[in-house]
Order: C-alpha cells, then sequence, then structure tokens
C-alpha cells in the first residue's frame, strides 16, 4: 500500500528524498550566512553611520537583496510544482552565484587589494 493511492495527492517531482533535504538545508543556511554577513557589513563596515563610501555598498546590499529576491521567487515555484524538475540545477546554479557576489561584495566593502583609508569621526 502507498500513502500516495489518490493521484491527486501524488507529488509531482516523486517522493523526495532525505539527502535531497538535507542537501537543500545545508546550501540554504550557507548561502543565508553569506547574504546576512555581507548586508551587516554594507551598513556597518568601516564605520557607522555608512557615510564614508557614498552608498556604493548599500547599493551594492540592494542588488544582492534584489537578486535573493527573484532566487527565491523560483524556489517557492519548483516547490509549488510549477517549474520542471530541471529548472533545480538553475536554482543551484544561481546559489552558486549569489555565494560569489556576496565573498566579492565582501571583498570590495572590507578594501581588500585596495590602498583606501577610512576616516571614521563621530
Amino acid at each position: 500500500m502507498n500513502a500516495y493511492d489518490d493521484n491527486a495527492m501524488k507529488p509531482l517531482f516523486g517522493i523526495p528524498k532525505p539527502s535531497d533535504r538535507m542537501r537543500n538545508l545545508v546550501i540554504g543556511i550557507i548561502t543565508s550566512i553569506f547574504v546576512l554577513e555581507t548586508l551587516i557589513c554594507a551598513f556597518f563596515f568601516p564605520c557607522w553611520p555608512p557615510n564614508n563610501h557614498d552608498g556604493v555598498n548599500i547599493f551594492f546590499a540592494f542588488i544582492i537583496m534584489m537578486v535573493c529576491g527573484s532566487h527565491i521567487t523560483l524556489i517557492i515555484w519548483y516547490r509549488e510544482g510549477n517549474l520542471e524538475p530541471v529548472f533545480r540545477n538553475m536554482i543551484y546554479f544561481n546559489t552558486f552565484s549569489i555565494i560569489l557576489l556576496c565573498l566579492c561584495g565582501n571583498l570590495y566593502i572590507q578594501g581588500v587589494g585596495l590602498s583606501r583609508s577610512y576616516n571614521c569621526t563621530v
């Protein structure tokens, strides 16, 4: 006896495996950590208030949030069954791209490879 005898209750892409759920959870946590760290650094690094960098860091954080918004929409559509299973690879690629975008953003915000000085006076 199958738990999904009724075709209307059967999952669209097959029964999800525990390994898939664990992989998605780990990837989601890692991506969330990178995005949160980038957002925090954009507003609070090198000093507060963020007036010394002409809003470039905040604009970069806004762009990352826009990319994350479209990515979350894609994930929601996939989980609802509105997208085919081949889009799972695109979701993984977008996640990797967001992690790299956050890494580049953090390197820029922290000033790695640049010779700039910060004058943080409150």
